[in-house]
């Protein structure tokens, strides 16, 4: 099954249980990969959040409802997954600038988002640089964040600054296994399942088998094929890569992306470049 078949199928899968509570763990093993991937895929592909997506197909289809049926609005507010009226109003004053009550209307205008269907779409000529690595099992060590998925991009960056603030990177260069294949000052995406449709687990790490300080955590990883994207210039230009990586790359390739934590490796400036890696497998 190609990726762009398993995205149409995830949001099948969203369109069928629309008024229920939609699981992204379920989402995310439809199209084969982490929930962090697949959120974070969503959001480069389609410009808006999955949770967004889903919030403003729920609320179209609330106007449907209003527009053509008698039913209270307490009961269509109920049924997609408001507790109160009240709540439900401000939701749908925010997507369609009126009240669930106007909407009845003759001539109110309402605004209707349809649902997605991906496809492959050539965007361009400009070449993306990468290999293929086989890296043997390896273990990091680090100090682990929890963050939600539509904060990441405000609170990841802070967690860098907070972390040089206190030390942490001279921590962890004290400890840094010397001939390693995936050296330097990592950014970690794990695939934790904390609140599953909520965050994930974000470490700051280094390749390590030492002893692990107090305060840090230990990760594993077992030996795996990698896809690795360079990144010139700053480390935030390092988001330009994600994108391609699911946008122009992914859809493409003959690889699906493994069930281990993606990395962000981060290299001394005078090198003026990063590195994302990303754990592969052959496509079945």
């Amino acid at each position: 099954m190609d990726w762009v078949t398993r995205m149409n199928e995830a949001i099948t899968y969203i369109e069928n249980h629309i008024t229920e509570d939609i699981s992204y763990v379920e989402l995310a093993k439809i199209v084969c990969c982490s929930t962090y991937h697949f959120q974070r895929m969503f959001s480069f592909i389609t410009e808006v959040s999955l949770s967004e997506y889903i919030r403003r197909r729920r609320l179209t289809l609330a106007a449907f409802e209003l527009q053509n049926s008698q039913k209270k609005v307490v009961d269509v507010a109920l049924k997609y997954g408001y507790d109160s009226p009240e709540a439900f109003t401000r939701a749908f004053q925010q997507v369609h600038g009126t009240t669930p009550t106007a909407a009845r209307s003759v001539g109110t205008q309402l605004k209707a988002y349809p649902r997605l269907s991906f496809q492959i779409s050539i965007k361009g000529v400009a070449a993306m640089d990468y290999r293929m690595e086989e890296v043997g099992s390896f273990t990091i060590v680090g100090q682990k964040e929890y963050v939600r998925h539509k904060d990441s991009p405000q609170v990841v960056p802070q967690l860098w600054v907070k972390a040089q603030e206190q030390g942490l990177f001279e921590t962890l260069l004290s400890i840094q296994k010397e001939s390693s294949q995936i050296s330097g000052i990592l950014g970690v995406c794990a695939n934790g399942q904390w609140g599953e449709n909520e965050g994930f687990e974000y470490v700051m790490a280094i390749a390590s088998e030492q002893e692990v300080p107090e305060g840090l955590v230990k990760l594993e990883f077992p030996a795996a094929t990698w896809a690795v994207f360079e990144s010139a210039g700053a480390p935030q230009n390092i988001q330009e890569s994600w994108k391609r990586l699911y946008t122009e790359w992914l859809p493409v390739s003959s690889y699906d992306l493994a069930n281990l934590p993606a990395i962000e490796r981060y290299l001394p400036p005078e090198e003026n470049k990063n590195e994302l890696w990303i754990p592969v497998v052959k496509k079945q």
